[in-house]
């Protein structure tokens, strides 16, 4: 029987490669999107080897009657919580639904999804958790203080989830990438725009040289992300290694900003801090 994993957020990007990646091994993959169009192209992609699921993070309905389906279907060796969104703009404006929202999917829907994909992971003869955060869970910037917000408290929930695993077996994995090079940051870009177009005049004069800051280090980003398959080979690692590490950094930026996270903070804050 071929082993079997559930990867959220497979339409694109880390996900996708991930539900990639785990076909080409030879595995079942339950992938969770969110539109027909989605459903339509892994079924055309992947035939049999995927089964899908229609899941929003913002939707608990969805979550439990998608884990109650996978439930029914057997065990499952791991779960990839990849699914996730990223909202800017500078928090002294920020309006709190979208606040919330950064957190009802970053945070609260992680722990979710884990929850319903539980009664199938502990039937398997070995099973894990992998999340995947970002190297923005260690150290903060301007204008993404709601997505930095969110990836800071994904690591204590998945250190509070490894502890808490632990005696059952279970391991709990968190991937950090830097850059990857996915829909992410035109999307990013196209949120920016709706930020500035809802400031008023007051924010945006006060602000207008830090968003075009963030909007230019997110076209950087695009540019030299890494590609989405190498992220997913290490989730896939994580996975799949025999003893795999609590934490894996992805890129070199990422191993650059876990540097720049250990020094102290004031010189660290100096660093970060918008300038002038």
């Amino acid at each position: 029987m071929k082993p079997s994993y559930v990867v959220t957020g497979a339409s694109g990007g880390i996900g996708r490669a991930c539900v990639a990646e785990l076909v080409r091994r030879g595995a079942h993959v339950w992938a969770s999107v969110r539109t027909d169009a989605d459903e339509k192209e892994l079924e055309r992609a992947y035939g049999d080897a995927v089964s899908v699921l229609r899941m929003d993070l913002r939707d608990a309905e969805s979550i439990t009657a998608c884990g109650a389906r996978v439930a029914a279907g057997g065990p499952v060796r791991g779960l990839v919580n990849n699914a996730g969104l990223a909202r800017p703009g500078p928090l002294e404006y920020v309006p709190l639904a979208v606040f919330r929202e950064q957190l009802e999917v970053n945070v609260t829907g992680q722990l979710a999804v884990t929850q319903a994909m539980l009664p199938a992971l502990r039937v398997a003869e070995t099973a894990r958790v992998v999340t995947v955060g970002s190297i923005g869970g260690r150290i903060a910037g301007p204008m993404v203080g709601p997505y930095h917000t969110s990836k800071f408290a994904l690591v204590g929930l998945t250190d509070s989830l490894r502890a808490e695993l632990a005696p059952e077996g279970i391991d709990v994995v968190l991937v950090e990438p830097g850059a990857v090079a996915t829909s992410i940051w035109s999307r990013a870009r196209e949120a920016a725009e709706e930020v500035r177009a809802s400031l008023p005049p007051a924010g945006l004069e006060r602000y207008a040289a830090q968003l075009t800051a963030a909007e230019r280090s997110a076209a950087r980003s695009a540019r030299t992300g890494i590609p989405a398959r190498r992220a997913a080979q290490v989730v896939v690692r994580a996975l799949t290694a025999r003893h795999p590490a609590p934490r894996y950094l992805v890129g070199g930026d990422a191993r650059l900003a876990a540097v720049l996270a250990n020094l102290p903070f004031r010189l660290r804050y100096h660093l970060t801090a918008a300038k002038r």
